[in-house]
């Protein structure tokens, strides 16, 4: 079991600044962090509400740790393997493309992004779709049917909804929701303001703002999932609500939820950590998931279950978090460059950057080349039976013919484009070599651009050092802590033995939970329990009708009474549907019965993680002795 999982991970990992003339704040052994380096991460993970210098301090402390973990794995060489090589490359391959756009471009989309973050947009689309394959007939009737439609909303009408148009609400909305087009659409609308019809590839479009409020912020909460496959039988899907009836009925009578979400929970990404979703804002889920969680007014608030196409849910509200006003907020200002770097929108920007690229490379034209028979040569090449050999065989091949301040570029460079590029039949559109000249140039610049990228962006650099950090991070604790921890059957053992007192049950029992269809069969249930009948035999023989499970549970997990005996029954509890619930206590448990190795053992990893964790940080200590640099930390929290 891995202690530290995904977002601890994230938490802890910062970027590497490649600033020499930063302030030092932080030396362990030969190695340093300095100020800048430690604000980016401090200022991408920091809480608020938490005092300045604790933060500060804990966090420094934390980073340092981090820092020495990430020394030693490259000291054992752990980012040499050609697994990890490749993890990189891919990695950067992904990203590179977000970063090939004008930041003066970006900054304006940022900006618009950041306004258009402080609303939220109740929007009902109208569309009538479009086909190429659709006679010219059909194609103009529904021209016509989006053009009365508009005719008639623009006028304070009802629209009619009939086929070919479709109406959609799609609730409420915020930046980055919709596609840029979209957005542009409906941000530039006032309320109850209708859009020009707009024509996509495939659809005709209206958009109606029905009204729109500040933004409602993030939300934290976690669930209770209770799923149904598609096209599921109505009795199955009654069975499902029924189940969720009988866990938010035990949830009434003071079940823990995150208890609830491990033994009952279908979501099988959550259910582990207690149900907890990661925190989400408006538009991120369907209205009416979004209309329940509005609804949760106070931290701790459960909901009723409801249901969505998903199956049925049970949430509780864990936290609400204000969207940010100050357009310097580093956390908003952070999240919104992510989106955008994964937004259309950049497209706006690249092909302005384009033509700044050859400038920021200083790239310049050779003055000793003829660029007539250059520009002439592929003709030669490509009708050649070996096109390679051909190239390298050039005159050109080796000539420059460009320079850069990160390369020369070779007249092979340019043989080969052409060849690749006309070999393309989606790129190549019967060009000139003249007109496919003008085009390498700006090609061959962002080449250039793209392979140097750490010299030209800053994030882009520490965006790579964040997951080349993380990866080590990850790779030299599955390789000091978290395999030997679970491999290390005797240590286990031994830690186990040394500390059989701490694992112990909470007051608990062998219980058997039994979910009815109605009161009055979980009294004949009872009865039948009563008289010796085995409770799987009476689940078979009412099957649909009555559920049960068994298992050793701490009593506050399931509910249940706290001076529960052994051999007795629980009072049947009705829920809101007709169903009911009642557990049979079959054996109880005082507080403090031991736990065997087996029924401790997932307890007894962890805590051996934690054993082993230390002692090698303690070893890490003492080879990279650390250092505050206290005039230089000051400075981070106090104004």
């Amino acid at each position: 079991m891995k202690k530290i999982g995904a977002l601890a991970i994230a938490f802890l990992i910062a970027f590497a600044n490649t600033n020499c003339y930063a302030q030092t704040l932080i030396t362990f052994g030969k190695f340093e962090v300095n100020k800048d380096e430690f604000l980016r991460a401090f200022n991408k993970n920091k809480q608020t509400g938490q005092d300045a210098e604790k933060a500060v301090r804990e966090y420094a402390a934390l980073y340092t740790n981090f820092k020495m973990k990430v020394q030693e794995a490259r000291e054992m060489k752990l980012d040499t393997s050609e697994q990890f090589k490749a993890d990189l490359a891919g990695f950067r391959q992904q990203i590179t493309e977000s970063y090939l756009s004008d930041e003066k471009t970006n900054k304006k989309l940022l900006d618009e992004a950041f306004d258009r973050s402080q609303w939220d947009l109740h929007v009902v689309r109208y569309s009538v779709s479009m086909d190429e394959t659709l006679p010219p007939s059909d194609t103009l009737q529904r021209y016509q049917a989006i053009q009365n439609l508009f005719k008639t909303l623009n006028a304070g009408g009802a629209a009619e909804i009939a086929s070919p148009i479709d109406q959609a609400d799609m609730g409420f909305i915020t930046v980055f929701s919709l596609p840029y087009v979209y957005e542009n659409l409906v941000y530039a609308l006032k309320e109850n303001g209708i859009s020009n019809p707009y024509r996509s590839k495939k659809a005709w479009h209206i958009f109606k703002l029905v009204n729109k409020r500040p933004s409602a912020g993030k939300w934290k909460i976690a669930q209770i999932l209770f799923t149904f496959p598609p096209e599921t039988e109505a009795s199955q899907q009654a069975e499902s609500k029924k189940k969720a009836d009988s866990v938010y009925q035990q949830l009434k009578n003071g079940a823990d939820f995150s208890e609830m979400a491990k033994l009952f929970s279908d979501d099988k990404l959550t259910y582990l950590n207690g149900g907890e979703l990661p925190e989400f804002g408006t538009g991120k889920f369907d209205r009416k998931f979004e209309q329940e969680v509005l609804q949760l007014t106070k931290d701790g608030d459960i909901s009723m279950p409801f249901q969505t196409s998903y199956g049925f849910h049970i949430i509780k509200r864990i936290s609400q978090t204000p969207t940010p006003t100050q357009r310097g907020d580093d956390a908003l200002q952070y999240e919104l460059k992510q989106k955008f770097q994964q937004d259309e929108r950049i497209n706006i920007s690249k092909s302005k950057f384009s033509k700044e690229v050859m400038e920021k490379i200083g790239f310049r034209t050779s003055n000793s080349i003829n660029q007539q028979p250059l520009i002439a040569e592929p003709d030669s090449i490509l009708v050649a039976t070996d096109i390679r050999a051909a190239i390298n065989n050039s005159p050109f091949a080796n000539k420059p013919i460009f320079f850069t301040t990160k390369g020369t570029i070779y007249g092979k460079d340019w043989l080969n484009f052409v060849w690749e590029y006309k070999s393309n039949a989606e790129l190549y559109k019967n060009e000139t070599n003249a007109e496919l000249w003008e085009k390498f140039k700006p090609y061959i610049s962002l080449d250039v651009y793209r392979k140097n990228l750490e010299s030209f962006s800053t994030d882009f650099s520490y965006q790579m050092m964040e997951f080349t950090e993380g990866n080590l991070l990850f790779e030299v604790m599955e390789k000091m802590v978290w395999s030997k921890a679970s491999t290390d059957s005797i240590g286990l053992k031994n830690h186990y033995d040394k500390n059989k007192e701490k694992y112990t049950w909470a007051p608990s029992a062998d219980v058997l939970i039994m979910n009815c269809i109605s009161e009055e069969l979980a009294k004949a249930a009872i009865e039948s329990l009563k008289q010796g009948v085995n409770w799987r035999e009476l689940v078979d023989a009412n099957q649909g009708e009555l559920q049960g499970d068994s298992g050793r549970f701490e009593l506050t997990q399931i509910g249940a009474e706290p001076n529960a005996q052994s051999e007795t029954y629980s009072k049947i509890t009705p829920n809101p549907d007709g169903t009911a619930s009642f557990m049979y206590y079959l054996k109880t448990y005082a507080n403090g019965d031991p736990r065997s190795f087996e029924d401790a053992r997932g307890m007894v990893i962890n805590d051996y993680q934690e054993v082993l964790e230390k002692k090698w940080l303690d070893e890490l200590k003492k080879k990279y002795p650390s250092k505050i640099n206290e005039s230089v930390l000051k400075t981070l929290y106090k104004k």
